[in-house]
């Protein structure tokens, strides 16, 4: 078994970006700029964002953080989106989520100029990616991607299957894997036999937000196996595959945490750097 090192890929990722900035600060040119929207307390939100805030310092992108209170209204939200997109120093700007229910998730979203969706979530932008259009791509399946291309997994011909349909990880993971010749299945919590589909999987990606849902007897012999799930369980931070029976049967495995997560991030400021260019070359 090979562990797909997230870490480890991510960090060297982030150092390369940043000799690509300091590239720019001895040009005189200003820094790439990442706003991240944060509302309320959420202690995962709290830990993403603080994450990203080190990667961001690593790779040398600026990142401006805007916290919220929880109870904010969604007028004021829509305000702040507004004066970031007119701000010409922002090049990327996130959402982070989940945001209160108070707020409505999907107007927000496409609020964010697509020109700086450093997330890859607004309307346009994914309906791109489905056209297979030049876009900027989610950043989890772009950070799986990347990850699986840097251990030189050869996606053609492969049975990839994906329990999660969400237009996060799911939906758009399916098209990413299809575009390099992947077969695809994706299954989601109306799937009948789900044990039966995942032993099908060359490469199984499971993004169910439910902790060990997937466990050994549901994996085939030597399966590539990417766990995107987070899940704080008895004050452990644990996989939607149970890795540590899994591991012994898969060929590959991502470990959580440490695995996708910081690909995700990576993926988020490489998309920033590609704002960044976009708006440079306008100025």
């Amino acid at each position: 078994m090979i562990l797909l090192d997230g870490f480890a890929v991510a960090n060297e990722r982030n150092l390369a970006l940043k000799q690509l900035t300091d590239e720019h600060l001895r040009k005189g040119e200003r820094l790439p700029k990442l706003a991240i929207i944060l509302i309320g307390d959420n202690p995962a939100s709290l830990s993403y964002v603080k994450g990203k805030g080190k990667a961001c310092a690593v790779a040398g992108i600026l990142h401006e953080l805007h916290h919220l209170p929880e109870d904010t209204k969604q007028e004021n939200v829509a305000a702040l989106i507004e004066t970031l997109n007119q701000d010409s120093t922002v090049d990327g700007m996130i959402l982070q989520l989940p945001i209160p229910r108070h707020l409505d998730e999907e107007v927000l979203i496409n609020l964010i100029k697509k020109e700086k969706d450093a997330d890859g979530f607004h309307v346009i932008n994914q309906g791109n990616l489905y056209q297979k259009r030049p876009t900027i791509e989610p950043a989890t399946p772009k950070g799986i991607m990347t990850l699986l291309a840097h251990y030189d997994i050869k996606i053609s011909g492969l049975n990839a299957v994906i329990v999660g349909r969400s237009n996060i990880v799911g939906f758009p993971v399916a098209r990413l894997l299809m575009d390099q010749g992947a077969t695809i299945t994706v299954c989601h919590r109306q799937t009948k036999d789900l044990g039966f589909h995942t032993r099908q999987a060359d490469l199984l990606v499971v993004a169910s937000g439910k902790p060990h849902l997937v466990t050994k007897d549901m994996v085939k012999e030597g399966a590539i196996v990417v766990d995107v799930g987070v899940n704080r369980v008895d004050g452990k931070l644990i996989g939607d595959v149970d890795f540590d029976e899994v591991k012994d049967i898969c060929s590959y495995i991502t470990p959580v945490p440490k695995g996708v997560g910081p690909m995700t991030i990576n993926a988020l400021l490489e998309n920033t750097y590609k704002l960044y260019l976009s708006h440079s070359k306008e100025a």
